[in-house]
């Protein structure tokens, strides 16, 4: 082959190869147009887009008057993203001397040279993500350093990224905390605890998703289905209640230096929960509420509080009348191998069943029980099954205490078992269950659930109300029921209660002193532990509310129940009492005012709101010698000026005024205030006309 074959031949040869090449460059992009083109440009359309799940925001945590008892804050960490793309190096060193200087004195931790050197080693590392402090600001704060310089330009430019978190905060700090409950550390998880736990799925709405676009160059959010937010819960806690309940059990245990207490108020013909208190106390000596809920999760033996239970079955057997009479003895009598005792030394000798039950005799109530039962012991636990005190209440706070009672034929039944169940050993019941079935007598025999929430609102508004659950219809006869209200009335009005009895208003209930089983030591090794308890309701002529106290381990010698339990009941009474149960504050908003052509405003110092309407040139008209505090009311020929006396000693009536006001007024009066909301007072915690209590906290919600 001659020289100039041989070039043509690779001439050739590398001219086939790019005309191949380009025939199939033409092929491929007929190829990526025509056949592929829905493939890529879906391929193109995930890389120009993200997509985010958006949290809603979780509902909140209401008391029975709309306090916030648990709420949603948010709070935010400061991240940098140092290579932002419009953050280049002119505008990053003019700005890092200012910011430095600012984040330092912000924070308080160190210089503003160390910030400097912390922002250009993050820099030069290339940190898309730097965490400037660790600390979480608040939404307020997070105003303040938005204005700070490189911050103030935004994502883009400024490179900041300020993440948000969602903290749930108890305004009312421990206050029925454990009732109230808590979420997961990672609150993506939920309700751990509580009611938080309990209306989980309601509280934390349903999520959605949004589309970051990239337009331009720029990342842009696009919502695809937005987040539902959370229902609010309502609930039947009363803030001002649980308040006092909580002083009253607190300076209880602290007097008597007990290991733990209880405290629960419901309402009778309801079962709604107003106050549910738990303390218990630390290594410290401090007492603190977010222990263990023992109102709900302890089953103990609930002592001579259950003497009402077993009366009530001989009752209703007609074992027994009250007047019937019972020799009690010397105090001392053997069942077996062991010797039950009461608490007077001597005895009492000759007692009728009344007076049995209204000094509390250990021997008289198992007498009673032990002659009606021993050769039949079936249908004495089989009457108190039929009351249900068996069967726990399916409460939806989760944690609850199963109810121990023994039936013969077990293998824990013995010779003594019937003698001492009567008297409330070898039977378990938690404060909760005690407390709704003395509600039950209260309630003329019908045993309500008790009742943790009323219904759910959203922006404000009720959109579902919940009912009572009635467990048991009839828990005995009407005449059972009676007599079992005479026998409680007779316990304060001539037996171990004697003590709270009060002239104002009448009271019902049982006293408890148990003896606390240690374990398997049992009650005679290592010192000898009591329960001293009361439970029952008020007024006693037409019961509005139940309550019971239980305190646990009480020192110092004295561990009574109408002593220890029964001095705090009368406290959380008479504070309720004090209240008035059917007061109704008069409305500052008179009807003929929506229709007046003048305005009415919310009341407040006479010397401001006169010159207010004189600015405005309303004509203004005084009803009655004007005080210095007023409320307002629209006629239609101008402003009627109506006194708002603040009477001495006696908590006034704030509903209608500004915060400023009220604070100042009630301030003045000695009285700790807690405000919640803006505009005007809408609830008063404490009633207007009841007793001032200096020091005493007063809650108030403005809207």
């Amino acid at each position: 082959m001659t020289i100039k074959k041989s070039i043509m031949f690779r001439v050739g040869v590398v001219y086939l190869f790019f005309l191949g090449l380009a025939l199939w460059l033409i092929i491929e992009l007929i190829s990526l147009k025509v056949f592929k083109a829905d493939k890529w440009k879906a391929a193109s359309r995930e890389l120009e887009r993200s997509e985010n799940i958006v949290e809603p925001n979780r509902g909140d945590i209401l008391d029975v008057h709309g306090m916030k008892l648990a709420c949603s804050v948010p709070s935010y960490r400061l991240y940098m993203d140092l290579l932002a793309e419009g953050l280049n190096d002119r505008a990053f060193n003019s700005g890092i001397d200012s910011l430095s200087y600012l984040l330092s004195n912000f924070f308080r931790d160190k210089s503003a040279a160390a910030y400097k050197r912390d922002l250009q080693l993050a820099r030069q590392r290339g940190r898309r993500y730097h965490l400037v402090h660790p600390r979480r600001i608040s939404y307020t704060e997070l105003q303040v350093v938005n204005k700070f310089p490189l911050f103030r330009d935004g994502r883009n430019k400024g490179g900041f990224i300020p993440e948000q978190y969602d903290q749930r905060k108890q305004p009312f700090g421990t206050l029925a905390s454990r009732t109230i409950g808590k979420l997961y550390g990672e609150s993506s998880k939920g309700g751990m605890l509580g009611l938080e736990r309990a209306y989980d799925d309601l509280l934390r709405g349903t999520p959605g998703t949004s589309v970051m676009k990239r337009i331009s160059g720029r990342w842009v959010p696009e919502v695809v289905s937005p987040p539902i937010d959370g229902f609010d819960i309502v609930t039947t806690l009363d803030i001002g209640i649980q308040d006092v309940a909580e002083h009253a059990l607190r300076k209880q245990l602290v007097k008597h230096n007990a290991h733990h207490g209880v405290a629960i108020l419901m309402e009778v013909q309801t079962g709604a929960v107003k106050a549910m208190v738990n303390l218990h106390r630390l290594s410290s000596g401090v007492y603190v509420e977010d222990h263990f809920n023992y109102a709900i999760g302890e089953s103990a033996e609930p002592g001579s509080t259950f003497k009402l239970a077993a009366i009530m079955a001989a009752l209703e057997d007609g074992a027994i009348k009250i007047n019937d009479s019972v020799d009690t003895g010397n105090g001392a009598y053997r069942y077996y191998d062991r010797i039950m005792r009461d608490s007077q030394q001597g005895g009492y000798g000759w007692l009728s069943v009344a007076e049995v039950f209204e000094k509390s005799s250990n021997i008289g109530i198992s007498k009673i029980i032990y002659e009606n039962y021993k050769d039949n012991p079936r249908r004495f636990v089989d009457r108190l099954y039929n009351m249900g005190l068996n069967k726990p209440l399916g409460i939806e706070i989760k944690g609850e205490g199963r109810p121990v009672m023994k039936y013969p034929g077990d293998n824990l039944w013995s010779g003594v078992t019937l003698p001492w169940m009567s008297i409330g050993y070898e039977v378990q019941m938690t404060p909760l269950q005690t407390l709704t079935f003395y509600n039950s007598v209260a309630n003329n025999g019908k045993m309500v659930k008790p009742m943790f929430v009323k219904g759910l609102s959203r922006h404000g508004k009720i959109v579902e109300r919940y009912s009572p659950t009635v467990l048991n219809s009839s828990l005995a006869s009407k005449t059972t029921i009676e007599t079992a209200h005479q026998l409680l009335l007779g316990v304060v009005e001539r037996g171990t209660a004697r003590n709270i009895r009060n002239s104002n208003y009448s009271i019902a209930g049982k006293t408890g002193t148990a003896q606390v089983a240690k374990g398997t030591q049992g009650y005679q090794r290592g010192g000898v532990e009591y329960q001293a308890s009361f439970v029952g309701y008020f007024p006693a002529e037409r019961p509005r509310y139940s309550c019971i106290v239980v305190v646990t381990s009480p020192s110092n010698n004295v561990y009574y129940g109408n002593i220890v339990a029964g001095s705090v009941f009368r406290e959380i009474a008479d504070r309720v009492y004090a209240t008035g149960f059917d007061f109704v504050v008069e409305s500052e908003w008179d009807e003929s005012s929506e229709n007046s052509v003048y305005p009415y405003s919310k009341g407040g110092r006479v010397s401001d709101l006169a010159t207010i309407f004189e600015e405005l040139d309303y004509p203004v008209y005084e009803r009655h010698p004007v005080s210095d505090w007023i409320s307002t009311m629209a006629s239609d020929s101008g402003v009627v000026f109506r006194p708002k006396p603040v009477p001495g000693g006696l908590v006034p009536a704030v509903i209608g005024m500004g915060a400023k006001d009220a604070l100042s007024i009630l301030e003045n009066l000695g009285l700790q205030v807690h405000l919640q909301g803006v505009g005007r007072v809408v609830h008063q915690s404490q009633q207007a006309g009841s007793r001032v209590r200096p020091g005493s906290t007063i809650f108030i919600r403005l809207e």
